[in-house]
This record gives C-alpha cells, sequence and structure tokens, in this order.
C-alpha cells in the first residue's frame, strides 16, 4: 500500500511538471517579417531609420505571463536611414562604433500584466560597452496559424532611451543637430519552436 502512495505521489509529480512544461511556449523570432525602427530629432525635425536584421526567442505562458521571457539580438551594422553616407556615418566610431560592437541586445528580467494583452517588459538593454535597464511598453497582437500550420505570436513594443547614457555621444560639429532621447518601435512576428 506504501508502495502504491508513493508510486501515484510520483506521477502526480511528474504529470504536474509536464503540465508546466506543456504551459510554456518558446517562439522564434521571424527576422523577415519583423523590424525594429526608431526616430531621432534632427534640428527641428525627425529622421526615421531602423536595423533589418535581427533574432531571438519569446517564451511565453500565457496563464502565468510574469513566467514570460524574451531575448532579443540587432545587427547594429544593419541599420539603415535611407542614406548610405548617414548610416556609415552612424555605423562609425562617431555613434555606433559598430566595427567594435556589432550588437545591440536585450534581455528580459521581469514582465508585469497592465491590461487584458498589454505589458511593462523591463530587461537589460546593451548597446556598445553600456548595458542599462529599459522599460518596453509591450502589446500582444495575437496568436494563430501562419503558413503551412506554424504557429505564430505576434508583438509590438515601444520604449524611448537616452542616446548618451549608452556612450552613444555627438561629435562636436552635430551637437546642436541631434537630440539625445531615441524612440524605438518595435514589431515582431514569432513561429513557434518544434518540439
Amino acid at each position: 500500500m506504501k508502495l502504491r502512495s508513493q508510486i501515484l505521489a510520483l506521477a502526480a509529480v511528474a504529470a504536474t511538471a509536464l503540465h508546466a512544461q506543456a504551459a510554456v511556449e518558446t517562439y522564434t523570432i521571424d527576422p523577415v517579417h519583423s523590424s525594429v525602427g526608431f526616430t531621432i530629432r534632427h534640428f527641428v525635425s525627425k529622421v526615421p531609420g531602423k536595423f533589418t536584421k535581427l533574432s531571438g526567442q519569446v517564451s511565453v505562458d500565457r496563464a502565468n505571463p510574469a513566467n514570460n521571457s524574451v531575448s532579443a539580438t540587432i545587427d547594429a551594422t544593419s541599420l539603415n536611414t535611407e542614406n548610405k553616407k548617414r548610416d556609415d556615418h552612424v555605423r562609425s566610431a562617431d555613434f555606433l562604433d559598430a566595427a567594435k560592437f556589432p550588437t545591440i541586445a536585450f534581455k528580459s528580467t521581469s514582465w508585469q500584466k497592465t491590461g487584458e494583452n498589454t505589458y511593462d517588459v523591463s530587461g537589460d538593454l546593451t548597446i556598445k560597452d553600456v548595458t542599462k535597464p529599459v522599460v518596453l511598453k509591450v502589446t500582444a497582437l495575437g496568436f494563430g496559424p501562419g503558413m503551412g500550420g506554424t504557429q505564430l505570436s505576434g508583438w509590438e513594443a515601444t520604449t524611448k532611451i537616452d542616446k548618451k547614457e549608452f556612450n552613444v555621444k555627438d561629435p562636436a560639429m552635430l551637437d546642436a543637430a541631434l537630440g539625445d532621447d531615441v524612440t524605438i518601435t518595435i514589431n515582431i512576428e514569432a513561429g513557434m519552436k518544434k518540439a
């Protein structure tokens, strides 16, 4: 009788563990259908730009979003503002120094539900040789089947950073031309990883 009770207890623990594992869905960011855009003030207007290469994954526990996590890496050399001369300058040591620091990284540390489909996602953002905490305002856009039956998740996130806090400082000749605040908008489509 005691042996049977022990077996039943072990089975219950195993079932609970399997349920916990099944509750977490892992999605891989699709770089073709995802984007990282930004705007920065130039004198009295705003100039947009984007990064065209990124990778990462989103882990989702729909029943308990506090278990969610996201990590992403952006290729700093993929910066594109639709002007080659400007792009080369922003990639240079004057700004991103992409030859020395080729990636920008984000890793979440906590998710806080703020609405039906919205979250404050805190995490560590690394640009160049500086890592600082930031908060992303995240909206879950939906979950559902995509091409070939792949299960997809969609996300939108925004944040604002001070570029100087990340050691991205203006050359003296541009000190009055550029703002410090950079508004970032992220759109993610991610496909569920197959077991």
